[in-house]
């Protein structure tokens, strides 16, 4: 007689009084990869069989999604891999990221981008969703294969050439009319390039008193006009890269005011930081878009609290430190950001009154989500829905310390200072990839 196989029940695990979207306590009960049920604190979920979760105080937020991460592999492996940059991505409390094209070889291919795609999967700390360039080794002069991207294992959907500006307007118009045709979008690194050569910094009266070369900020502005434009004449969709200046957000409100289907991110050092900082000629303040001025922030905030701005990206980007342990003008541009991205987001908005929790699950997750495409997350709280969540402590205060991060790279701009919460826990599909702060 052969032996009857059962298959063993899904594993159940119970998050006990979990502030959902920082509201009213509440069990939360996953079952497999699944929300099973939501209840009353200690009344209606059992907990039989199940791994509880004391999360009295905590914030039960949506897994969190970047729409703009640097994973370098292939190519730059000494930087990052798909695999130390999905850790740390789920330390960050992310279940999702988008990485960029400008890997070696570039991600123009189907082949390419089935790579990264097969390496997440493989990694299993967070979905990994590649993102196509939009042209041939994001040389700017030959449309790359974004059909065949498109129909490939990976379902590419955002498409850009980030590090560089699609800055011809021809070939910007007809990647806009290609992606359309199956509800793709393009994601512009707006710096036009000519007013940006042997650019080191914001350009302003810092830069001038430094004596270091200006990136003034029509360069982004003009390329951002131009592109909104070229979305509306086509009927497509084009997303933002990096906004970092007050009149780029006022650009945007504009095209937004016409009712054009253009999105926009902002990265969480674009919130904080300000070329002030130069003045350290640490080149771990040196970036692309470079950090601009008090009143640029200012107005990065009240557009992501007002939704002109719809979503943090964190343009994660790892870089070895022989590459920011130089003098500056020889410093690569980038700054990693996955693991801090939530508590600067918590010091900027939350701890301001300007977004409460439940902003920052559209800001974080939502919204990314649906720009990106990815169906499985940024999704309600809810009986039945996808099992992807972070647990967060509001009421942590912790000093950055690059030495314990999970990514390969050490280059924050946050080293030594404090700054609030702490993912405690992160499911991906209900698997806990990090709990207690650790990953699993």
């Amino acid at each position: 007689m052969s032996e009857t196989k059962t298959t063993p029940p899904p594993a159940r695990t119970l998050l006990r009084g979990a502030r959902i979207l920082g509201g009213e306590p509440r069990d939360v009960l996953i079952e497999g990869e699944t929300i099973a049920a939501v209840g009353a604190v200690g009344a209606s979920l059992s907990d039989e069989g199940a791994t509880v979760v004391d999360a009295a105080g905590l914030v039960l937020l949506p897994g969190l999604v970047d729409l703009h991460t640097h994973l370098r592999e292939p190519g730059r492996e000494d930087s990052e891999t798909v695999l130390t940059g999905t850790r740390a991505a789920a330390v960050g409390g992310y279940t999702a990221v988008h990485a960029m094209a400008n890997t070696f070889p570039v991600a123009d291919t189907a082949g390419v981008v089935e790579q990264v795609w097969r390496l997440g999967r493989e990694s299993g700390y967070c979905d990994v969703q590649p993102v196509g360039a939009v042209t041939v080794g994001l040389e700017g002069k030959q449309l790359a294969e974004l059909g065949a991207m498109a129909d490939s294992a990976a379902h590419v959907r955002v498409f850009s050439d980030d590090g560089k500006c699609v800055d011809d307007a021809v070939i910007m118009r007809r990647a806009l009319e290609y992606v359309k045709a199956f509800g793709g979008v393009v994601a512009q690194h707006a710096q036009e390039p000519r007013l940006t050569e042997g650019a080191q910094m914001n350009e302003g009266s810092v830069s001038g008193e430094l004596g270091l070369t200006g990136w003034p900020a029509v360069a982004e502005e003009s390329i951002i006009a131009r592109d909104v434009l070229l979305a509306a004449h086509v009927g497509s969709r084009v997303h933002i890269c990096h906004l970092s200046t007050a009149g780029s957000v006022e650009i945007v409100r504009w095209a937004k005011s016409k009712g054009w289907d253009v999105t926009a991110e902002v990265t969480p050092h674009h919130l904080l930081l300000t070329d002030e900082l130069v003045r350290s000629y640490n080149p771990v303040y040196k970036v692309n878009p470079p950090l601009r001025t008090e009143a640029d922030v200012l107005a990065l905030r009240e557009a992501l609290a007002d939704g002109t701005i719809d979503c943090v990206a964190t343009d994660h980007a790892p870089h070895p430190h022989e590459d920011k342990d130089c003098e500056w003008a020889a410093a690569a541009m980038g700054m990693v950001g996955l693991e801090t991205a939530l508590s600067v987001v918590q010091h900027t908005m939350v701890d301001t009154g300007l977004l409460d929790w439940a902003g920052v699950a559209d800001r974080m997750s939502a919204r990314p989500a649906a720009i990106g495409r990815l169906a499985g997350h940024g999704r309600p709280i809810a009986e039945g829905q996808p099992a992807n969540l972070v647990l967060v402590d509001p009421a942590y205060r912790g000093t950055v310390n690059p030495a314990g991060f999970a990514s390969r790279s050490r280059n924050t701009p946050y080293a030594g200072r404090e700054l609030p919460g702490r993912v405690v826990a992160t499911f991906l599909r209900g698997h806990a990839t990090v709990i207690d702060g650790k990953l699993t």
